[in-house]
């Protein structure tokens, strides 16, 4: 009984100590993982590594970061073992998709995802995505009227890319004629057939420094415009292109664009675990917002041709506990209009 006693007292006092080593004395020394949702080369990875070679300096005692891919499913794998079993202490961060916070909202019987997004703590995004329409001179329809009684087709990878995805939402929302050509393997391919002629535009959900290399001469070229942009703000270089959500024809479009567009602000998300202390949550959180700011980490992004545009991870809270409230009417509409 006595050694039961003694191995009770030892177990408590093990626990408080974990409990008690909060803050910066956790960092201490600390091997900290960075799992990120995408597969080495790509977008996500690259921002990922970024984050990981940069944020540790701003954490107290600089602890390591190493950085574990863990794609599949579209990123619900990793945010699935984000939200069920990785550790909740602070010693791991993740690295989602954009479309993941919006996953269960748009496919609430969704059984694959096992998470709920308003309960991961956002740590924030490194940048805010920004899509284009462009559109070629030729198809001779650079406004929205024309559009309405003309057809227009745009290249698109698949059904469930924001590049088939978005004109389905104008045609609903603005009486658009936009005709869908999918089937392309990536934006380079579907810029690749407008160049051809082979389509009359592209609506993208982002804009990479390889995507605006790709179409710059074009523009210059007065064989293309931006005529829209997709986001919820306007992009530096196009100051007088407006976004489909400033023309919105009324407040249930409005809405539509408000909830649509979530996925384009949160960009290149980074999350911690939900349930992991507050003192260690305020310290990470701190340590992204410093990063954003970092000479070395803005000049390394800025040679890799990686925009910086944070968001933080409030403001992502934030957004999403707007859309999963959302009125029953408007988030079956745009359920509706997605699918």
């Amino acid at each position: 009984m006595k050694r039961l006693a003694l191995g009770l007292s030892a177990l408590v006092f093990s626990t408080l100590s974990a409990s008690a080593q909060s803050g910066a004395d956790f960092f201490k020394n600390r091997k900290m993982t960075l799992v990120t949702s995408a597969s080495i080369g790509g977008g996500y990875d690259q921002y990922a590594r970024l984050l990981a070679r940069h944020m540790p300096k701003h954490i107290p005692d600089g602890p390591t970061m190493v950085v574990q891919n863990m794609p599949g499913a579209e990123g619900i794998k990793a945010a699935n073992y984000l939200y069920v079993a990785a550790p909740a202490d602070g010693s791991v961060i993740g690295g989602l998709q954009r479309n993941t916070g919006l996953a269960k909202f748009y496919h609430p019987d969704n059984a694959n995802a096992q998470f709920d997004a308003r309960k991961f703590i956002w740590l924030g995004s490194t940048q805010q995505e920004i899509g284009f329409f462009l559109l070629r001179t030729a198809a001779h329809a650079s406004d929205l009227e024309k559009m309405r009684s003309k057809e227009i087709t745009v290249s698109s990878t698949s059904r469930n890319s924001p590049s088939s995805i978005y004109p389905r939402l104008l045609n609903a929302l603005f009486g658009t004629k936009i005709r869908v050509i999918e089937g392309y393997d990536g934006s380079q391919t579907s810029l690749l057939a407008m160049e051809r002629g082979e389509v009359d535009g592209h609506v993208s959900g982002g804009t990479s420094a390889n995507f605006r290399a790709r179409y710059r001469p074009w523009e210059k070229a007065g064989e293309v415009s931006v005529i829209m942009q997709i986001g919820m703000e306007r992009d530096d270089e196009y100051p007088n292109v407006p976004t489909a959500l400033e023309m919105a024809p009324d407040a249930e479009a409005r809405a539509i664009f408000e909830i649509a567009f979530v996925e384009q602000v949160m960009g290149r998300p980074f999350v911690i675990p939900p349930n992991a202390p507050a003192d260690r949550v305020a310290i990470l959180r701190a340590a992204f917002d410093r990063t954003m700011t970092d000479k070395s980490f803005l000049e390394e992004a800025a040679k890799q041709g990686a925009e910086i545009n944070p968001v933080s991870g409030a403001r992502i809270n934030q957004l999403l506990d707007t859309v999963y409230t959302a009125p029953p009417a408007l988030a079956q509409r745009v359920r509706a209009l997605i699918q």
